[in-house]
């Protein structure tokens, strides 16, 4: 059957070909077309696979070279060429070869006075012109010039026919050359009047396609930097400028334009080099083998020379195929071999000292405990010794909320919320409505009345002490302090001050902070502390929904960006910070918002005032870089209430962010923490990330093409009038908060319960230590059995922090740790069976500096795994080494995780390593039925997908790339042998799903979070098939009522495990602007819209047969001199 189906349809291509029968031209054209013109597209391609496309060109070929050619055969001809032609590939090819472009064009010159027939030729010609080669043979035989004959000023006849026409234009401009031949021949200028007059007489918007389609072809000739030039040079910025109104900006109906119209704007805005003396960081820093060995680049003009020319040859044409993944790694070899320690084995004897839990004496310890000692002062956390004088006065504080914190967690054991189906933070902020801005900054504590009066009594009592909140606002925390330097009424209001400093903050002392703060080193040596870290943040009642964002807000802030270029009467372009200036920038009595960032974790390089209210700010590259411009966090003061400051970033790298996507930045107000809410809180509105005109040069990328840069722009309006806010990408997370964090956990842990060890693993290149610690349970007692149970249990390593700004990483790790110590039954289970070494910060220089992804020598240390340098990237070498240690004596961890954050996509997630998954993905010849691999590397992870509110299993990846060949997790998977090694990736922003969708990550999500980790390792442990039966018994007595959750959630049967539903990534945004200039997004020539126009065009009448003088025809004598 199917053969004589074939036959048949070849029968009638051969005869349409062959005939001179007219009737039975117009016979076999009528079955072709009602053939086509029902059911699928596989029609249309079985019919050319069978040779139709090139059977139509040569019936049109000959019935055009007739003496009098035949419409009632070319018109259902012509459109039978658009359908079929649209999905031949090789269409544009075949017309070539058949020389069926030649007498297409012949027929439109000779039917410009006739709309119907015309329009039919339009059709062939925009088919013809989608492929570029062919579009570019139309631009030498003159295709434009007969198609400005075409497209008249403003006229309400023949609409359809101009319509075709600057689509067809628009699509020939691709072509490289036809756009060289455009600018040479002045169609800019034409363009722009045509622009004009449309837009002037289309008061009702009834041809918005018309106007579309001649901003599409001005948009591809500005492609070209000869373009932009002659853009320029015909004030088409202005010209654009004056026909877009604010009005207009979220009209629906004007969508096609706006989008065309804002990409041109953005596409021809002069490229300039960002406001700075230097491309490289403020900051820098010797160090051996530095990178940076060449001096700063200084920034010129001629670094930012436009763009050029598009990159590669657009008159020639590429086949849509599918791309190999070049990144997956494809070598079985590199994936399955198991490589030696990078240093002699002798050298692993060192880090047997960090690991004195193997070799101790449980006597000694015992005895240095003493038989006397109140163990009752631990567990309540009622005072804690200290050890050092310049610390004694902080350690008599928040005893109580430290000993009420550690009472809520043994109140409502981790299982137990599990059980019942909810977290640790509520969850009735789900419910809310939306909110405005200003009401979701007072709903959190912000601006509300009822603490105006707390305040100006905080005020009132401390006015005799000369009260200067900003020099509250940002303590110093050297000797000086409390010594010398300053009035001594400024320490006794600090002290006043700290008096006030509420209790219910856990885990948290400003005095202990301020004494570790002066050991902290810093490449510039900060004397000042910023508030929050010292103060203390209290996390919120409840989550923050994500911000739903304002359709059209996007336009509205290019356009303004855009005013700055057209309209610049009202920029003050005043720089009011800078930490390339020696000298003070800021006046004090002047209009304008005061900047400081040079505090620990501090990140702003300069301010520009804009407007009276707007501010453009760029951030600090990595010290010893030139890149890396992302994490944020300063200070800001001398603001008004009530009014609505817009902030501009606009030295930011990433192409994307999830500030696109509901996220916000983070704020912290110290008149709020003062009145008894110091709180980070999330807040801003209008706010979107997007492609700005700056560029970044080629010497700062190493001699690649100049890179743009991307503003972050959001709108806030203070509560308070001359507040002093702090302001950040998320929530700052310092190496003093840690090393404070520390040294409590230290000491209220119960020494005989608890093994808590803190020690250091090495020195960094600032010379800051990194942190090692140990926590795992004391033996329950000396005896012999006890001593070999302890220093037989398996080892867990957790590492954090490695890139500076993803502190949501170090929140995370907080609560991990807070967890581990605690006298919930599963932390005690836990400790009893694992011993857990953990590295909480292994980039601290890079924290302490504001980096954002680096260490001090400008490199990622998550890219020096493979053979890192202790006198380089000491703290990546030696936690190596240790990992080394651990294999070489039998005793490689079971899990190791790298907790990271992730800016472009939402929820946690896990990343581990599969050799038949990267296999698979790659689609490798190589068979991976005889490849053996343990596959227990995705029950973690499926075991978090069930427990964890913000998990999901959905974004968890198991390929092994090639760029990520020497990081954490899979040098530790392919060196070490963990086959369950990760990167745990919590999003910056928030949650797509499950019992947090909606809503944005906390402080307490994410702590959290870090305890539903260390919840998945024990179950992970109870599912496995090497569990003893000892263990299980002694799970099931330790948790006694929570055997019933145990149960329910660790059942070891998991063939009932439904599937989840992979959840994508954020779709783009409605109003989202593709500065791509081979953007072919606004003209994508539509099947079912030419079909559509087809079928009206064959039912309607001929359009305007008749040949009058229009309005607009008399008008072209002007435009066309």
């Amino acid at each position: 059957m199917a053969e004589q189906e074939a036959s048949g349809l070849q029968v009638l291509l051969r005869t349409l070909q062959s005939s001179l029968d007219r009737e039975s031209i117009l016979t076999i054209l009528q079955v072709l077309g009602d053939m086509l013109s029902v059911g699928t597209d596989r029609r249309i391609h079985y019919m050319i696979s069978k040779g139709g496309s090139e059977a139509l060109l040569q019936t049109l070929v000959d019935t055009a070279r007739t003496a009098s050619p035949d419409y009632d055969i070319l018109l259902p001809l012509f459109r039978l060429l658009a359908k079929v032609g649209l999905r031949d590939k090789k269409f544009g090819q075949k017309a070539l070869e058949l020389e069926a472009l030649d007498v297409t064009l012949i027929l439109a010159r000779k039917n410009l006075s006739h709309s119907q027939n015309l329009l039919h030729c339009l059709w062939a010609l925009r088919v013809f012109a989608s492929s570029v080669t062919t579009g570019a043979m139309l631009g030498i035989n003159g295709a434009m010039e007969l198609l400005f004959k075409v497209i008249t000023p403003y006229a309400r006849k023949r609409t359809r026919t101009i319509r075709a026409a600057t689509e067809v234009l628009a699509a020939l401009l691709k072509s490289k050359s036809n756009r060289r031949r455009a600018v040479n021949r002045g169609y800019i200028t034409i363009l722009l009047r045509l622009h004009q007059d449309w837009h002037s007489h289309d008061t009702a918007n009834a041809y918005v396609l018309i106007r579309q389609g001649l901003l599409l072809c001005l948009q591809h000739i500005t492609s070209l930097r000869s373009g932009r030039e002659a853009f320029l040079a015909a004030q088409g910025m202005e010209i654009l400028f004056s026909t877009m109104q604010v009005s207009c900006l979220d009209d629906k109906s004007m969508e096609p334009i706006i989008s065309a119209a804002l990409q041109i704007l953005r596409q021809c805005y002069p490229k300039s080099p960002l406001p700075l003396a230097t491309a490289s960081s403020a900051y820098a820093f010797p160090v051996p083998g530095s990178i940076t060995s060449e001096p700063p680049h200084i920034l010129t003009e001629e670094d930012f020379e436009d763009d050029g020319d598009e990159k590669g040859d657009k008159d020639s044409d590429s086949e849509d195929t599918k791309e190999e993944d070049d990144d997956l790694e494809t070598d079985v070899d590199k994936l399955s071999a198991k490589p030696g320690p990078d240093r002699p084995e002798e050298e692993l004897v060192q880090y047997e000292a960090m690991c004195l839990e193997l070799s101790c004496s449980f006597e000694e310890l015992e005895s240095k405990f003493g038989d006397d000692l109140n163990l009752t002062q631990y567990v309540n956390h009622h005072h804690i010794p200290t050890a050092a004088s310049s610390e004694q006065h902080c350690l008599n504080k928040d005893r109580s909320s430290w000993g009420q914190e550690r009472e809520d967690t043994v109140q409502t054991s981790l299982l137990s919320m599990v059980k019942m189906g909810r977290s640790m933070v509520h969850l009735a902020s789900k419910k809310r409505p939306v909110m405005s801005s200003r009401q979701n900054v007072q709903s959190n504590g912000l601006g509300i009345d009822s603490f105006e009066k707390k305040l100006c009594d905080i005020q009132a009592s401390l006015k005799e002490d000369a009260w200067d909140i900003d020099m509250i606002s940002c303590p110093r925390m050297h000797p000086s302090f409390s010594n010398s330097t300053g009035p001594r009424e400024t320490v006794e209001v600090i002290d006043k001050l700290l008096e006030t400093h509420p209790k219910h903050i856990p885990f948290h002392d400003p005095y202990l902070y301020m004494s570790k703060a002066r050991r902290t080193k810093s490449v510039v040596d900060f004397e000042m502390m910023a508030f929050p870290d010292f103060w203390g943040h209290c996390p919120p009642p409840s989550a923050q929904s994500m911000l739903e964002r304002k359709h059209g807000i996007q336009r509205f802030k290019i356009f303004e960006d855009v005013r700055r270029l057209i309209q610049p009467s009202d920029i003050i372009n005043k720089v009011v910070y800078s930490l390339d200036e020696p000298w003070p920038l800021q006046d004090t009595a002047s209009n304008c918002l005061r900047f400081f960032s040079k505090f620990e974790s501090g990140n702003l390089r300069k301010a520009i005032q804009v407007r009276e209210f707007e501010y453009d700010l760029l951030v600090n590259a990595d010290v010893n870089s030139a890149q890396h411009q992302q994490w944020f966090y300063f200070k800001v003061s001398g603001m008004k209430a009530a009014i609505p400051y817009r902030f501009n970033i606009i030295n930011c790298e990433k192409p994307n962010s999830q500030f696109n996507y509901g996220m916000q930045p983070t704020l912290y107000s110290v008149k709020e923490a003062l009145l008894g809410k110091p709180t980070w809180i999330r807040t801003g509105y209008e706010i979107c990330y997007y492609t700005n005109h700056y560029r970044q040069s080629a010497a700062a990328t190493g001699g690649e093409s100049a890179k743009c840069h991307y503003t972050l722009t959001f709108t806030i309006t203070f509560p308070h009038e001359e507040d002093v806010c702090y302001l950040a990408y998320h929530y700052p997370y310092t190496y003093t908060a840690l090393m404070t964090h520390l040294d409590i956990l230290e000491k209220i842990v119960n020494p005989k319960q608890v093994y808590f060890r803190r020690e250091v693993l090495c020195q960094t290149l600032g010379g800051n230590l990194c942190p090692l610690v140990t926590i795992t349970a004391m033996p329950e007692s000396n005896s012999a059995d006890h001593v070999e149970q302890f220093r037989h249990r398996p080892y867990q390593v957790i590492t954090a922090r490695v890139h500076p700004g993803e502190s949501n990483a170090s929140w995370v790790m907080k609560g991990a740790l807070e967890f581990l110590v605690s006298s919930d039954p599963v932390a005690r289970l836990l400790r009893e069976n694992f011993i857990f070494k953990i590295i909480p910060m292994l980039n601290p220089d890079g924290v302490i500096n504001g980096n954002h992804r680096c260490s001090l020598r400008g490199e990622d240390l998550n890219r020096q795994w493979i053979s890192p340098k202790a006198h380089l990237q000491p703290t990546i070498y030696h936690t190596k080494g240790l990992l080394y240690y651990l294999r070489s004596i039998g005793r490689s961890p079971v899990v190791f995780c790298d907790f990271h954050g992730h800016s472009q996509k939402k929820n946690v997630f896990l990343y581990g390593c599969s050799i038949k998954e990267t296999l698979w993905q790659a689609e490798c010849p190589v068979g991976t039925s005889t490849l053996l691999e343990d596959v227990s590397y995705r029950t973690l992870p499926k075991i978090l997908d069930k427990l964890a509110p913000a998990f999901t299993m959905s974004s968890c990846s198991f390929l092994v790339e090639k760029s990520r060949a020497a990081t954490a997790r899979v040098v530790v998977w392919r060196e070490v042998g963990v086959s369950r090694s990760y990167t745990m990736e919590s999003s910056y922003c928030g949650c797509n799903q499950g019992p947090y969708q909606g809503l944005q990550f906390g402080t307490s999500e994410l702590e959290e979070m870090g305890a539903m980790f260390c919840l998945g390792l024990l179950i992970l442990e109870l599912k496995s098939v090497s569990c003893s039966h000892q263990f299980l018994t002694r799970a099931a007595s330790l948790l006694k009522a929570e055997e019933e959750a145990l149960d329910h959630h660790l059942r070891r049967c998991s063939s009932t495990t439904t599937p989840t539903t992979e959840l994508d990534d954020e779709p783009p945004c409605m109003e989202e602007i593709d500065y791509n200039t081979d953007s072919s997004s606004g003209h994508r020539w539509s099947f079912s819209e030419l079909d559509r126009q087809i079928q009206e065009c064959a039912l309607s009448e001929d359009e305007g047969a008749e040949e009058e003088k229009g309005p607009g025809q008399e008008r072209n004598a002007i435009l066309y001199p």
